[in-house]
């Protein structure tokens, strides 16, 4: 029986060629974790992240698509990692949790309907029998624009969140875990957020219409 952890899904499609070829530029021919690690630090940087880029179209999540985005968020991220993980023989899920960014943009705060942000998300990857998180979210040129160290994953332990900025400012806090998942829980999540954050995601809809016209 296949592991459900290794295959291609709706979302994570480790089969597909960009996704193949990209774990085969990156992975590297070492060990499963050294291959983890060197998959978590390509993805973080493949696609750089922004909160202005977030939606809810079907289509940001699918792995082979986040490739080809100009930035996006940790959602589509980390359904990347999982899915060229996957793509170079390591089991991958993608796991959600609300946090609480104690950083975030004031001007993005305005927008917002809650003070956390719900369905953070990161990657469960499973190495020597152990299921570790990573998260591939926030590349480096982010993190030096706001005086936050780079978040490394090591493949021994769990890289979720920065605690502190270099300032020894808090950062982040996780709230709640929502699971670990084989393939994205779209209709969920998608449902929940509708429900959370309705006067954000249509005042991010307003401007990307105005930008494309």
């Amino acid at each position: 029986m296949t592991d459900p952890a290794l295959a291609p899904t709706r979302f994570i499609d480790s089969d597909h060629p960009a996704i193949r070829a990209f774990a085969a530029a990156h992975a590297g021919t070492g060990d499963e974790r050294s291959r983890a690690v060197a998959l978590a630090a390509a993805v973080r940087e493949a696609v750089p992240y922004s909160l202005w880029s977030f939606q809810l179209e079907p289509r940001v999540f699918v792995a082979s698509n986040v490739l080809s985005l100009d930035a996006t968020f940790c959602a589509p991220k980390a359904v990347l990692l999982a899915a060229v993980a996957r793509a170079a023989g390591i089991a991958s899920r993608v796991g959600f949790a609300d946090v609480r960014n104690h950083l975030s943009s004031p001007r993005f705060a305005e927008l917002m309907d809650t003070p956390d942000f719900h369905w953070h998300a990161y990657t469960a990857l499973r190495i020597g029998g152990q299921w570790l998180k990573a998260t591939p979210a926030f590349d480096s040129a982010l993190c030096l624009r706001h005086g936050v160290p780079v978040l490394e994953f090591d493949g021994r332990r769990d890289s979720i969140f920065q605690p502190f900025d270099a300032a020894g400012r808090r950062h982040m806090d996780y709230l709640t875990f929502h699971g670990e998942f084989d393939d994205m829980p779209y209709d969920r999540m998608a449902a929940e957020l509708s429900r959370i954050y309705p006067r954000m995601l249509t005042s991010l809809a307003r401007m990307r219409e105005e930008r494309a016209g």
